[in-house]
This record gives C-alpha cells, sequence and structure tokens, in this order.
C-alpha cells in the first residue's frame, strides 16, 4: 500500500492526479512545502523538449544548468523547450499549474542525468506551485524512471565563476569572448575590437546638458525636438494615462513644464535615444517579459522607492530612473556582439528557469550581459554611478561606491521578478537590501503596488517601442 504523508489541511495540497498515479504505481511520498533552505540537488528540475522526431522529457538537479550543446551530442538532436502553449495544454489536461518530474504522467521518453540519483531522497514538483512531493531515491530510480534513459549532460552551477567583483577586468573578458566566438566563423577574419555603434548625436547632446548646472527647459526642449520620434514618445509620455495629466498636451515644453518636469525628461530622453542605438533581437526566450516593458516597469518601480527612501540618503532621482531603464542594455548588446549565438542563449534561458541568465551566459559565452552593459556606458561616458547600477544589479549584498543605485535595481528587479514581471527564478529578498536603502518591505511593496495599479497605462507605454526595429 502506497503512503502519502499529507500537510496539514490548511495547507496547499498536490493535485489529486498526481497523488492517484502514486498510489497506482505504488510510490510512497511525503508532501513538503516550498521554502529557500531545500538544498538544490535534492531538487528536480524537468523539461520538456521536443523537435522534429518528438518530445523528450528531461530531468536533472537544480543545481545543475541544462547544456543544450551536449544533448545535442548524446542524442543526435536540436532539442529546443516545447511551446509554451503546448506545455499549457498538457498541463490543463491534467488540472497541473507546474510540470512535475513524473515520467509516467507523459507519453515521452524520458533521459535523466545520472547525478540525481546521488543522493537519498528526491524533492519533485507536485503540479501545485509551492508543493513539493519527497520519493526515496531508490523508489524514483526503480518505478518512476523504470523506462527512461540515463547520462550526463548537465552542467554543475558551482562550476560556472560569475565574476560579479572584478569590473576592470571586464574590458578583457569581452574581447576575449568576442575573439574566441569570432574565431568559430568560418571565411571570417579574427576582429581585435568590439563593434559597437558610436554614442548617437542626441544622446552626446543629452549627456551635457545632464552636467550643465546652468541649463535650461528651453535647452532640453531644443535638443528632443531635433530628433521628431523621440519628441513625439516624450510628449505622448506626458499625455498617457499613466501621469493623468489636466488637458491636452502640445508640446514638448509642455510635457517638460507641466506634467514630466526637467530632470525625469532628461533622463527619459537619454534612456530612449540610448535604447534607439541598439535593435531589439527578432529571436528572444519564449514566455519572457518584452524588453521595454520590462525597462519600464523596473523604471517606475524604482521611482517610487527613491521616493520612499529617507531623504537624506536618497540618490539622484532621475539618474535612478535612468539606471531602471537601462538596466538590462546589456540584452541588447549581447545580441548585437554575439547575433549568431544569441539564440543559443535564447534556448538555454527557455530550458533553465530555475537558474539566474548569468550562469548561462557566462557558461556560454565566459561574459554576462551585466558585464558588457556596464562596459558600453563606460566606453561612451556615461555617469559612473550607471555603469555600477548595471554591472551590480544582481548583487544584493553590494556595498561599494555609488550602491544605492544597484541596491534599487536589485530591489525592483526582484520585487517585480516575485510577481512573475521580468525571467528568472523567484527568491526572497534579503532583510539587509531593504535596511541599506532605509526602506521597509511595506514601503517597498506599496510602491510596487502603484506601478501594478497603472499596468494598462504603463503597458501602453511600452507597445511604442516593443517592436523589432
Amino acid at each position: 500500500m502506497t503512503e502519502v504523508a499529507l500537510a496539514p489541511d490548511s495547507a496547499p495540497r498536490p493535485p489529486a492526479v498526481i497523488l492517484q498515479l502514486l498510489e497506482k504505481l505504488g510510490v510512497s511520498c511525503t508532501v513538503r512545502l516550498e521554502h529557500a533552505a531545500l538544498p538544490a540537488e535534492r531538487r528536480v528540475q524537468a523539461a520538456l523538449l521536443d523537435d522534429a522526431v518528438g518530445a523528450l522529457l528531461v530531468l536533472f538537479p537544480q543545481d545543475q544548468l541544462l547544456d543544450l550543446n551536449r544533448l545535442a551530442e548524446l542524442t543526435g538532436r536540436k532539442l529546443a523547450a516545447v511551446k509554451p502553449e503546448r506545455l499549457e495544454r498538457m498541463l490543463a489536461k491534467h488540472s497541473l499549474g507546474l510540470l512535475p518530474g513524473l515520467p509516467p504522467l507523459t507519453s515521452s521518453p524520458c533521459l535523466y542525468d545520472e547525478r540525481l540519483l546521488r543522493v537519498d531522497s528526491l524533492l519533485i514538483e507536485s503540479g501545485t506551485p509551492g508543493v513539493l512531493l519527497e520519493i526515496a531515491s531508490d523508489s524514483y530510480k526503480n518505478i518512476l524512471l523504470a523506462k527512461a534513459s540515463a547520462a550526463r549532460f548537465g552542467e554543475p552551477v558551482a562550476s560556472i565563476k560569475l565574476n560579479l567583483d572584478r569590473p576592470d577586468d571586464d574590458r578583457a573578458e569581452i574581447t576575449q569572448a568576442v575573439q574566441a566566438f569570432t574565431a568559430r566563423r568560418i571565411q571570417q577574419r579574427l576582429e581585435e575590437t568590439i563593434e559597437i555603434p558610436p554614442l548617437p548625436e542626441t544622446a552626446q547632446k543629452i549627456i551635457k546638458l545632464r552636467v550643465d548646472p546652468d541649463a535650461t527647459v528651453d535647452d532640453i526642449t531644443g535638443v528632443v525636438e531635433t530628433d521628431p520620434a523621440l519628441a513625439a514618445q516624450v510628449v505622448s509620455w506626458a499625455a498617457s494615462p499613466y501621469y493623468a495629466a489636466p488637458g491636452k498636451i502640445r508640446s514638448v515644453e509642455d510635457a517638460i513644464v507641466r506634467v514630466l518636469g526637467f530632470d525625469l525628461v532628461i533622463n527619459l530622453a537619454l534612456g530612449l535615444a540610448l535604447g534607439k542605438t541598439l535593435s531589439l533581437p527578432k529571436d528572444h526566450p519564449q514566455q519572457t517579459t518584452p524588453y521595454w516593458q520590462q525597462a519600464i516597469y523596473s523604471a517606475a518601480v524604482i521611482e517610487g522607492l527613491t521616493r520612499a527612501m529617507p531623504r537624506a540618503q536618497r540618490p539622484e532621482a532621475g539618474l535612478t530612473y535612468l539606471a531602471g531603464l537601462l538596466h538590462n542594455f546589456g540584452y541588447l548588446v549581447l545580441a548585437h556582439v554575439f547575433p549568431p549565438h544569441f539564440s543559443l542563449i535564447c534556448r538555454h534561458l527557455e530550458v533553465n528557469p530555475h537558474l539566474p541568465a548569468g550562469y548561462i551566459e557566462q557558461h556560454l559565452l565566459g561574459i554576462s550581459r551585466e558585464q558588457i552593459g556596464a562596459w558600453l556606458m563606460r566606453f561612451w561616458d556615461m555617469p559612473e554611478e550607471l555603469a555600477t547600477a548595471l554591472r551590480f544589479q544582481h548583487d544584493p549584498d553590494y556595498d561599494g561606491a555609488h550602491s544605492a543605485y544597484p541596491n534599487l535595481v536589485c530591489l525592483a528587479v526582484s520585487l517585480l521578478r516575485n510577481r512573475g514581471i521580468g525571467s528568472g527564478p523567484q527568491s526572497e529578498i534579503p532583510q539587509a537590501l531593504f535596511e541599506r536603502l532605509g526602506i521597509s518591505r511595506d514601503k517597498a511593496e506599496d510602491a510596487l503596488n502603484k506601478v501594478l495599479q497603472a499596468e494598462v497605462a504603463l503597458r501602453e507605454l511600452a507597445a511604442q517601442f516593443n517592436h523589432p526595429h
């Protein structure tokens, strides 16, 4: 008789179909509630992949990165994550919210990384978010993996070094990565420089105004109006329901004086001018938040968080807004510098949702979007605060120079991610991050909620940019 140890009645439960399946197979399990302390090596990550041959269920421990190149060498197949619609249909058929690592549930063949079985018991997604099934490894292997094949195809996350503390080496690492990938391109010479477009003329003018203490509304109006597309964007920004301006916005000057203010417009215009420098890539990971939507949400949340900080601690508000707008700029740079390999990054992001993007980029390229984005900010002589914000945005413990900027980006991105906006795994936000910024959790959640309440208006703003150029 199968034993199922359930949590108290008030706790979330596994779907009935899963419990019935385990009972039918004679597999005993204990129900566990999700929490951060559960070791990744015991967590089973399931990925449903397919190609022209058909579907394949792949299982591996969460302390590994699924390497599609190794999988291709093993199977002779070019596998990628199934389309989200297909996965959703399959899960809906069984009333599941997540894909459990239970091969008998699908009719697909299964391949698992043999290192899954190095522990005594495994934790498997039950199909209900936040609820796991603990199953003895012997039982999992002998019953649930009875028809599956074993191999080694994962890359241990511990072997992937994230360069969080060596910004001085970024240029050398980026150049090395460019050369290494360029060397693999047949019929092309080895390039010794990173092919990055020059800073746009409009952006150069705006940067000069940013540091000019005597700059006026007329000055920024004149610069913005020389770029008709930028002028139209600033006016539509001010006229959007998000700012709820009374009356019609008739000009750039009207947008600045009546609604947005000098500081916001100068940083908004700079962010938009830089954003137009690099095209949005045509390829992108499935189920990802569109680039400009993520950028605008992050900037809006950071705007609220900055206001929530104690006045004496507040950094420059316009610059924190700009950091939010450009925080993911390295994503565009990666697509520009490594076009043949960007699709490979996208496919790996799809099959490794349990890992931050930095591990995948470091594994495939030897650098991360944060490194290359920060390097470009310095290359373009942008404010050091901005380069620091991009470089250390995923380090909640960063307390070096200009720490408020990366700390605010880190907090905003984490808050949004935990509400399903953005990419990467959800995680508990350390209390120390709130304390360093002088913001309580409640105030941070309030700032987030105000932005999410204006979701429709923000999506309309993002829609202006959400297409490949």
